[in-house]
């Protein structure tokens, strides 16, 4: 699994829609870094007790289930499946098969998928499915849902392997 770089956005370079992506790059970027490293079972833990569907994995393939609908979907107005069909949330579920390896690079392939939708729009501009928001909102709640979650990231990698840091 190829290494994701982090890299801070630059304070005095990019418009909105290009910092707003770049705080997301870096914060994808932050979440694989994350469970870089676990074994299957320890990304696999569920080990809050007040939320048993909460592992590492999870976290990614939910991630990956935001992505896809608010911006495939929601923004960019694809016809692709919403990975959250139902409710409770299934996103944050695991199959046998699903390993870091395996949910990361689906991760990172929705960030292509993502790229993909958000070409050619301006921060002004409604969403292509409903039209109910801004792809300023939908990228500014994209960003606020991925910084929440690696938050999540940060207390289950430290309870895996006592690993603290950015």
């Amino acid at each position: 699994m190829a290494e994701v770089e982090r890299v801070w956005p630059d304070p005095l370079d990019g418009d909105e829609l290009t910092v707003q992506t770049r705080f997301l790059g870096f914060l994808r970027a932050t979440a694989v870094q994350k469970v870089t490293g676990l074994t299957r079972a320890q990304a696999a833990a569920t080990p809050l007790p007040s939320s048993p569907r909460t592992s590492a994995l999870g976290v990614l393939k939910h991630l990956t289930a935001v992505e896809r609908w608010w911006l495939v979907i929601e923004a960019g107005g694809s016809a692709e499946p919403s990975l959250w069909p139902g409710s409770p949330d299934p996103s944050w579920d695991l199959t046998p098969e699903d390993d870091v390896t395996g949910v990361v690079e689906a991760y990172r392939a929705e960030w292509a998928r993502s790229a993909a939708a958000l070409a050619g729009l301006v921060p002004e501009d409604r969403t292509r499915r409903s039209g109910e928001f801004t792809v300023r909102w939908v990228l500014a709640h994209v960003v606020q849902e991925t910084a929440r979650h690696v938050g999540h990231l940060d207390a289950l990698r430290e309870l895996a392997d006592g690993s603290v840091g950015e």
